[in-house]
């Protein structure tokens, strides 16, 4: 069998946007996913990075928010907010991770690669219409989205973001678009506060959010589970043309900034599942846009099990299904999204 045509994001420009000693979102972060990166250079196909311009941008975000990070490019280094920092540099390499996070997007949808993964960095998940925050200056995979429904016909994207951290950004961006189906699995309550399961969209998106929150101690089991059981037949009947991953790996055991369980191995489970699902369902289209993840081993294990399961000649064999008892929390954490989407979705909670 051929071997599959992976691409991948990495650029030591990444690397200039830094903050203040003892910041969590560190050069540092990159280094070790580049670490995994190399020890798989013979099976990737590099993916160059480029500057989003204005109109990409403006895709998502307000003509404000471009204002204020110009200012900010002139008065760095500053915070934007308690947690969000901006080096003099920053705003360059915010628009190498969107223009990056788009151009690996569309190269998987005009099947120029089977799948791919984007080493970007800031993330992007919390970045508002209007406001950077939670790390995030630009939403690069609401942009990556955007991007392939203007221009490259693709009309139903799902975006599954298994970062710790609920992605109030690109939920907002997309709430009352029926065309994209947005997915979380996140620790709740958390910052940054968003993700409750009632959440479900509005208007023409009404059904079309669909939020998974998990309490603090969650691992391999919920997660896996979630995906086994709610995941699968919300992509089933959703049908999307596309498939993009905030892959965040905050949620793993040893994770400064969370209190999730979840191994390398559970990360692999979640990664094979995702890779079978958009090869039944998605034509195989499915690309991982980095996101959070402060462990740097942390990010060594799940970068190295998402690639594993990406570069599989044949989708990766998945996990037998997971009980899901009433009274567990993974049963708990079913129950609330089956209420939430009552009737919306066949075979929801059942074991695949």
């Amino acid at each position: 069998m051929a071997p599959r045509s992976v691409g991948a994001v990495a650029d030591p420009r990444y690397l200039d946007h830094e903050g203040p000693d003892g910041h969590p979102e560190r050069p540092d972060r990159l280094r070790a996913v580049g670490e995994v990166l190399d020890a798989h250079a013979d099976r990737l196909t590099p993916v160059a990075a480029r500057e989003a311009d204005d109109e990409e941008i403006l895709r998502v975000h307000s003509q404000e928010h471009l204002s204020v990070l110009s200012l900010a490019r002139e008065q760095a280094p500053v915070r934007l907010d308690a947690d969000t920092y901006f080096a003099p540099r920053s705003e360059s390499v915010a628009r190498l991770a969107a223009g990056a996070a788009i151009d690996l997007a569309r190269a998987v949808a005009r099947r120029e690669l089977d799948t791919g993964i984007a080493a970007v960095r800031p993330p992007g998940h919390h970045a508002e219409a209007g406001r950077a925050m939670g790390f995030c200056l630009l939403n690069n995979v609401a942009l990556a989205a955007q991007a392939l429904r203007a221009t490259e016909g693709v009309e139903r994207i799902l975006i599954l973001d298994w970062d710790v951290h609920h992605g109030n950004g690109t939920q907002h961006s997309f709430e009352d678009d029926r065309d994209v189906l947005y997915v979380s699995t996140h620790q709740f309550p958390y910052y940054p506060g968003t993700g409750d399961a009632g959440e479900t969209g509005t208007g023409a998106g009404e059904g079309a959010t669909v939020n998974l929150p998990l309490p603090a101690g969650c691992g391999d089991r919920e997660y896996v589970g979630l995906f086994q059981r709610v995941l699968v037949p919300v992509t089933r009947a959703f049908r999307p043309d596309v498939i993009l991953v905030s892959a965040g790996y905050d949620a793993h055991a040893d994770d400064p900034l969370a209190a999730m369980q979840v191994s390398g191995e559970g990360f692999g489970q979640m990664a094979a599942i995702v890779r079978a699902l958009a090869d039944d369902e998605a034509g195989g289209r499915l690309a991982f846009i980095l996101e959070g993840g402060y462990s740097l081993d942390g990010l060594r294990e799940g970068v190295s099990a998402t690639l594993d399961a990406a570069l599989a000649p044949e989708a990766p064999a998945l996990p037998p299904a997971v009980d899901a008892e009433e009274g567990t929390l993974l049963g708990q954490a079913i129950a609330q999204v089956a209420a939430a989407h009552a009737g919306r979705f066949p075979g929801l909670g059942a074991a695949d």
